[in-house]
This record gives structure tokens, sequence and C-alpha cells, in this order.
């Protein structure tokens, strides 16, 4: 995995831990599931636009946010 992306899913994670924001409560309100959303904060798989879209609306934010 490259490491720009790497940062990437690492600022999902901080944005959704500032917020003070549970990974099951970011999934409900994302539409994502639990597993989905923890293998993408895990660094397992990368998640599609389309998922970042819904995290991004999910924590109101921008998808630029999430970039290093």
């Amino acid at each position: 995995m490259e490491q720009e992306t790497e940062k990437i899913l690492d600022n999902i994670r901080k944005c959704r831990k500032k917020k003070k924001i549970s990974l099951l409560n970011l999934a409900l309100d994302s539409g994502i599931s639990h597993s989905h959303l923890y293998y993408i904060e895990s660094k397992k798989v990368i998640p599609s636009i389309d998922v970042f879209v819904k995290l991004a609306k999910a924590l109101k934010m921008e998808i630029k946010d999430f970039l290093p």
C-alpha cells in the first residue's frame, strides 16, 4: 500500500476520533458496515470513492480533509 494511501486512511480514523464518534456510530451514520469500516481503518482494504463520500458526509467534512 502506498504511503500516501496509508496517511489518508489514518486521517479518516483521526477525524472520527477527534469528533468522538464510535466506529459503530460512524458505520450507522454512513451506511457502511461496521466490519468494512474496521477494515478501512485497519488499512486492510482501500475504500472506493463512494465510500469516501459517505464517510465525509457522515463526519460533516469534505473529502479533501482526509488528504495528507
